[in-house]
């Protein structure tokens, strides 16, 4: 499985923006094939932080992603303002609750 963990630091010119292109942009990626979740939640003690959360089942997948035209679409409705974003990518099993 890979999992993304990203943030994105957006700002009171922006914020709306993201907003309005991730609607789209999750309910088309939730429905590729190799997609387990994906997710975007906003920090509660900072508003400007948004987390993305991705699990595919393949990298394979994840490039596949990549290259559709939502998140073309969704790249190009950031491009006048980008948010500053770092992205993490792992390589990971699911385990059983350790508790």
């Amino acid at each position: 499985m890979i999992v993304v963990n990203a943030i994105m630091k957006t700002n009171d010119n922006n914020f709306e923006t993201v907003k309005e292109a991730v609607q789209q942009l999750e309910i088309k990626t939730r429905e590729e094939n190799g997609c387990v979740d994906y997710a975007f939640s906003v920090e509660l003690h900072n508003k400007a932080n948004i987390r993305i959360t991705e699990l595919w089942e393949d990298l394979q997948s994840l490039k596949d992603h990549l290259k559709t035209d939502h998140v073309a679409t969704f790249i190009g409705a950031l491009a006048s303002d980008p948010p500053e974003t770092d992205a993490k990518f792992y390589e990971a099993n699911q385990i059983d609750y350790p508790g």
